[in-house]
């Protein structure tokens, strides 16, 4: 066996704590992991959709990096300003990493800027400030037009948009104010979730429009006009709201653009069943990264329970790697996720975007069991971890 290894996962998301911590569980002590993350905090983001309707505070849902450490992780808290991927080497304020094996779980940023208007006229429920800031917005409204906007493709938690709609929706009738409130989802995408198939997306459309939203496909925004609180779209289509609520386009951190690791997309490419990169010994998994689906022609979605699955593949690949023992794994495709639908009842994905001929998925009605199978998630995901 192969001694004094060091690991550098990059990203305290989902996948870089899964990763993390299924290493440390896997490998002897003389092996390092070392999980490099610039906030001080690990926010459940699944649950901003809760925060903005007043259902969550942040501290719930917010736990402290530095618990980690107990487990035998190492913690290095700072930004990272530069990745060498051909040597594994990063360097963090100002300081120098070298690991044997480097996975990058970086995620995507946010970029709201990208739309002219975007981030001075709404709220943006991709973050915890902006759950939070939309959230005081929205206990001030009693009437006039809600916006849920899709700024572009691709973008993570394909079904949060549609979530955040009839969210909305329900807090503005469990305020009393639902009949002089309109609320309208606008989403450059054919229909909800397009890459589940026809069937789960005409499904979910539905769900959404039997509580009275109007549901806008194919509309692209060009520039929002905060003064006057307008939407601009590619097709020529103008709306206005009152209050708006949106998801920022995407796009991979610059430092990981800077290391030359994307491809065409924009996005990492890797190998769908391993996650490794072209470069040796260096995986990247999660929203960071671009996988396509060559039977349907779009890519695999970037989410959390994608992110969890192909974190266990690499963090068992590499630890079967440094061992020499066992056998190695491929990340299968497989995926799930609550939708929440308001009124304490969730709908149910999950299937296999690798399947063919197309990705099998299939959606289960709403419930209350359901939703709380999500609460039950959430509060074992932070138990577990921290």
């Amino acid at each position: 066996m192969a001694s004094g290894k060091t690991i550098l996962v990059l990203g305290g998301g989902v996948g870089g704590i899964v990763a993390a911590m299924r290493l440390r569980r896997r490998l002897p002590p003389e092996h390092r992991v070392i999980l490099v993350e610039k906030e001080a905090d690990h926010v459940f983001s699944p649950s901003f959709l809760w925060l903005m309707i007043g259902e969550r505070r942040a501290g719930e849902i917010s736990r402290p990096l530095a618990a980690l450490r107990r487990r035998g992780i190492e913690l290095v808290q700072g930004t990272i300003e530069r990745i060498d991927p051909v040597e594994r080497r990063v360097r963090v304020d100002g300081s120098e990493l070298v690991g044997d094996s480097l996975i990058v779980a970086l995620g995507a940023d946010l970029a709201p800027e990208v739309v002219p208007g975007l981030a001075e006229a709404g709220h943006n429920f991709y973050t915890l400030a902006g759950a939070a800031s939309l959230r005081a917005a929205l206990s001030k409204l009693s009437q006039g037009r809600i916006a849920v906007l899709v700024a572009s493709m691709p973008f993570k938690c394909p079904a949060a948009p549609n979530e955040a709609a009839m969210l909305l929706e329900y807090d503005c009738r469990r305020r009393g104010v639902r009949q002089n409130a309109l609320v309208d989802l606008y989403t450059p995408e054919p229909g909800p979730m397009p890459v589940a198939g026809p069937a789960v997306s005409a499904a979910l459309r539905q769900m959404v429009e039997a509580k009275g939203i109007g549901y806008h496909p194919g509309h692209a925004v060009t520039r929002v006009d905060p003064a006057n609180h307008r939407l601009a779209f590619a097709n020529g289509a103008e709306a206005d709201f009152d209050l708006l609520a949106y998801v920022p386009p995407h796009c991979a951190p610059k430092v990981v653009r800077d290391a030359g690791m994307c491809g065409e997309s924009g996005w990492v490419p890797v190998d769908r069943g391993t996650l490794a990169t072209r470069f040796p010994d260096v995986y990247a998994i999660g929203d960071v990264t671009g996988i396509m689906l060559p039977s349907i022609g779009k890519p695999l979605p970037k989410a959390g329970v994608l992110a969890h699955n192909e974190a266990e593949v690499v963090a068992h690949n590499i630890a079967v790697a440094v061992s020499g023992r066992g056998a190695t794994r491929q990340f299968s495709g497989e995926g799930e996720c609550f939708v929440e639908t308001g009124d304490g009842r969730a709908a149910f994905g999950s299937g296999n975007f690798y399947a063919d001929p197309a990705p099998q998925i299939e959606l289960k009605s709403p419930s209350r069991l359901l939703h709380w199978g999500k609460v039950a998630y959430e509060k074992y995901w932070l138990w577990r971890r921290f």
